[in-house]
């Protein structure tokens, strides 16, 4: 009977270390391939969108330069946001780009879902800034703490969602 146990007990470690090879293997894959797709969704500043969706801190823009904001990748779509403290409330720059090249798509309708730390709920639209080639809005809430943002980009009759975070 103790060498049935002690088989079953080191066959059942040896599949744990293995699963967790793996799981650690996927995650260092992740973070350095930008094409790759994870299964779930990570508890990182950049929350993700449905399955095609990878997130990173951002790399480049339209222009090649990095925007400093949170990045969400999403099928052939590449999200950006970068919340920015204005006076007394906050500046948010969205980009939408298409593509490897990153080109900014310009004709979408945008509108972020806001969560502030108090737990009040707001929908704002953002409207596109053909010069920075962004989509931008104020928001003026003051209350201090994490806020969660979703935002819903549709793109001619194709709907892009991302989620992010900022504190303020």
């Amino acid at each position: 009977m103790k060498p049935l146990t002690s088989g079953i007990i080191v066959l059942a470690s040896a599949g744990l270390l293995l699963l967790g090879a793996c799981s650690k293997e996927a995650k260092t894959s992740d973070s350095a391939s930008p094409a790759a797709t994870p299964s779930a969704e990570t508890a990182s500043p950049a929350a993700t969108t449905p399955p095609t969706a990878t997130t990173a801190k951002a790399e480049s823009s339209g222009d090649g330069k990095s925007k400093g904001g949170q990045v969400v990748e999403s099928g052939k779509y590449h999200l950006e946001l970068v919340p920015e403290k204005e006076g007394g409330g906050t500046h948010l720059d969205f980009y939408l780009q298409k593509g490897d090249t990153h080109e900014a798509i310009a004709t979408a309708k945008v509108t972020a879902d806001i969560q502030s730390p108090d737990g009040k709920q707001k929908t704002i639209p953002l409207s596109y800034d053909a010069s920075g080639k962004h989509y931008a809005a104020a928001l003026a809430e003051k209350a201090t703490g994490q806020y969660q943002v979703k935002i819903t980009a549709t793109i001619g009759s194709e709907k892009v969602d991302g989620r992010f975070n900022f504190n303020q």
